[in-house]
């Protein structure tokens, strides 16, 4: 054999030794459960999307002042878009339909926006993405409201006289926009023509634009040929892109899309592109930080100050860098977004997506939460601490209770080195992201 076929061979022996990426399994082969009869149960029990239709078809009916309050992101907008078009399209006068975006840092159920709320003198109220837990009723008036979500929640977590469909325990979990809008496509003709680019927007924006529209989900051939995916990512970008700024213009990204014909429209708003282009930069100047780990190495953590909305984005960037045969968590927290608090967003890292039993970040937080000495931490930490998905999940806590956290996981401490006798018994790779950044 020539010398350089044998150099060729060596080489392709040295590179098929290499560590190959971890298979993440295909969103929509999720398994589903199943009715007695064998039909997956899919976006949401059958009898709570019954409900929410006839809770539409009541809405319209009556006739009366109707509120949306939909959440700040590409999923939650586009499903109050939905809604509202559906609820035109039924025959309510879009004169008695408004919106309410709550403020930075806040939540509807602060007593500030259930006042705001209530100010709209609404007969009905629609939530939609924001997420639900149990409490007061929306507003103190008489009124009737309804939550559609996809976040984690259990049976009872929703505000008190309110109906509750979520999508959360039927798997492979919808996103709140396409829920929505298979909700609402069965109670017009129309619903489909004007809402399906909505639906692909919000879906994208929550589970990422490489998402196979295949069974269970609905076919989308034909929105995607008519608009592009690309003008469809495009825009989910841009619409993102107002509540990720420090001056957080909510109202505005909703006001755009609720104008849009179609996600071309959306592609030459000088406002959306304009807050782009602030989003992007201030990305760039806190995505280099490097993390520190957890004592066990199942918990990479890095700590930004910036006023914008950036530790989401930098927490999805990391997690499909970061590699380690323990690493199950990648949190980016925050601390200059709100005065006094610590707003931290966690996502699984690409390398832990396989895993089995799959991560539960909102269970590894809390789990971490339990472990401290003081019995009291879980409690402080309060009601917005491991909220949202398993996968994506995160908080706003105190400083102070943060800290605690972060020293609970010992994030930082330097693990006992093996004694050098032993790592001369093998061979170990020097050039690891843990040994990189333990470095500096």
């Amino acid at each position: 054999m020539k010398r350089t076929a044998i150099a060729a061979s060596l080489a392709s022996g040295a590179r098929s030794t290499k560590k190959p990426r971890p298979a993440v399994p295909e969103y929509h082969l999720t398994p589903s459960v199943r009715n007695e009869d064998g039909s997956i149960v899919w976006p949401a029990p059958e009898d709570k999307m019954e409900a929410a239709r006839k809770f539409i078809r009541e809405c319209v009916a009556a006739g009366k002042p109707t509120l949306i309050i939909p959440d700040k992101d590409a999923d939650g907008l586009t499903s109050g878009v939905i809604l509202h078009r559906t609820l035109v399209l039924l025959g309510l006068d879009s004169s008695l339909i408004s919106s309410y975006h709550p403020p930075k840092g806040t939540n509807i159920h602060d007593a500030s926006c259930r006042e705001a709320m209530s100010s709209h003198n609404p007969a009905y109220i629609f939530v939609l993405d924001q997420g639900s837990r149990p409490g007061l009723p929306l507003i103190d008036a008489p009124h009737r409201g309804i939550v559609i979500d996809h976040h984690h929640a259990l049976e009872n977590d929703h505000p008190k006289e309110s109906l509750h469909v979520t999508a959360c325990n039927s798997p492979p979990v919808a996103t709140s926009s396409l829920l929505t809008y298979l909700i609402c496509r069965e109670l017009h003709e129309g619903v489909q023509e004007a809402c399906d680019w909505l639906c692909a927007m919000g879906t994208h924006g929550d589970l990422g634009n490489t998402l196979k529209w295949e069974p269970p989900f609905p076919d989308m051939k034909p929105t995607f040929k008519m608009y592009t995916k690309k003008a469809i990512n495009d825009a989910v970008s841009l619409i993102n892109a107002p509540r990720r700024t420090a001056s957080y213009d909510v109202p505005g990204a909703w006001d755009a899309l609720l104008a849009a014909k179609s996600p071309k429209d959306l592609l030459s708003n000088k406002t959306l592109l304009a807050a782009r282009a602030d989003v992007n930069a201030e990305v760039e100047r806190c995505t280099h930080t490097p993390p520190k780990f957890s004592s066990d190495g199942r918990v990479a953590v890095f700590r930004i100050s910036s006023q914008a909305q950036v530790h989401p984005v930098i927490a999805t960037r990391w997690a499909g860098h970061l590699s380690s045969a323990r690493l199950e968590v990648v949190l980016v927290a925050n601390e200059g977004y709100l005065a006094d608090l610590v707003n931290f967003s966690c996502r699984i890292p690409r390398c832990a997506r396989a895993k089995e039993p799959p991560v539960n970040i909102i269970e590894v937080l809390n789990e971490v939460a339990a472990k401290s000495e003081d019995a009291t931490l879980r409690e402080r930490l309060g009601h917005s601490f491991a909220r949202g998905h398993k996968e994506a999940s995160g908080g706003i806590v105190p400083k102070a209770e943060f800290e605690e956290l972060m020293a609970v996981m010992e994030v930082g401490k330097k693990v006992e080195r093996e004694s050098p006798k032993k790592a001369r018994d093998k061979p170990a790779q020097g050039n690891t992201l843990l040994n990189y950044f333990g470095k500096s």
